[in-house]
């Protein structure tokens, strides 16, 4: 895959999470952890699921969420749901 392409789609990952988590994308780096780090709680990350869900046209089974901690995680899920 081409660079530009996978850093629009950790980019696009990236602005979904800060949205939703109410944080400055500047806060976040692929490996702070949502939770720990940035006070996500179970509803916001079911939120992520849903919005990334509805951007990405793919479907992700809540059994991902406990890999989904961080932006490389959950790139990592919406990859593997998209087929890239």
């Amino acid at each position: 895959m081409p660079e530009t392409q996978l850093a629009e789609r950790i980019e696009i990952i990236k602005e979904i999470v800060c949205d939703i988590l109410e944080i400055e994308e500047d806060e976040v780096t692929p490996t702070s952890l949502f939770k720990e780090d940035h006070k996500a709680d179970s509803l916001r990350a079911i939120e992520i699921l849903a919005a990334l869900e509805k951007k990405f046209s793919v479907v992700i089974d809540q059994s991902e969420l406990p890999r989904m901690v961080n932006i490389d995680g959950v790139y990592q899920v919406v990859s593997e749901a998209a087929g890239w």
